[in-house]
């Protein structure tokens, strides 16, 4: 059972009106009837069809033959539906699901039982005429359940929100820090500075880099070789020099 944002609520004799689920005095509670020899408990029906522009007061007028009617509750859409009707140029309020509240919870079973698939509009010319009755009478089931159903719904609405919000936040905080990242990785390369590797990234060289470093690497040990020979050699060619020079 889905709950929307507003509900609207239509009280015998009070008319529709928008708000919570609220009580009132002497009804929903076991009652005499005028022999009263028995007591009377109100039943609750519930309408899982609702057509478009089906009001509590057409719920009123075309129950109230069947038995007398007491509260009425039907459910709105969700929010975002209207938003988007909103947008397309529909202000239409629509409605889900309802419950019907009658007074005696007999005339309530009998309503579900004989009424469930059947027109709603008993003529042609009614609008309801081609949608059907979609009812189930709800046993043991009380109006004040359904307002302790509506105020948890609610409050799961509000953590649900809250942690939405929640998590648009981190997820914004994320995106900034990663944009001033970038802009400071930007800075450093505009300046020639080394980019610090905190990415963990390195490129791998290629075949022709590894080959090329290989050839340098053999022609510097070369070198080397070639040097320290030319060393060794330039002390003895000095020494014999020396001895002959001091002979003469």
């Amino acid at each position: 059972m889905s709950m929307g944002e507003d509900l609207m609520v239509d009280n015998k004799g009070g008319g529709q009106q928008e708000g919570t689920v609220t009580e009132n005095e002497g009804e929903g509670n076991a009652q005499l009837n005028q022999e009263g020899t028995k007591k009377v408990v109100p039943g609750i029906i519930y309408l899982g069809h609702i057509p478009p522009r089906f009001r509590p007061r057409h719920v009123r007028n075309l129950l109230s033959s069947y038995g007398e009617v007491g509260r009425i509750f039907l459910q709105p859409e969700e929010q975002f539906i209207r938003k988007k009707k909103k947008k397309a140029g529909s202000n239409a309020k629509n409605f889900t699901e309802g419950w019907v509240e009658f007074q005696d919870k007999r005339v309530a079973k009998l309503v579900a039982t004989s009424l469930h698939n059947t027109p709603m509009g008993v003529r042609r010319k009614s609008r309801f005429h081609y949608d059907l009755w979609n009812m189930k009478y709800l046993h043991r089931f009380k109006w004040t359940h359904l307002s302790e159903r509506l105020a948890y719904e609610r409050q799961v609405r509000q953590q649900r929100m809250r942690a939405e919000v929640s998590q648009a936040k981190r997820e914004t905080n994320f995106y900034l820090q990663n944009v001033e990242k970038s802009k400071h990785f930007s800075e450093k390369n505009r300046r020639g500075e080394q980019v610090d590797k905190s990415w963990g990234f390195v490129q791998r060289r290629t075949e022709d880099e590894i080959q090329t470093s290989k050839g340098k690497k053999r022609l510097k040990q070369q070198l080397a070789r070639s040097a320290e020979i030319r060393q060794k050699s330039q002390p003895k060619g000095s020494l014999l020099a020396r001895i002959f020079n001091a002979q003469q």
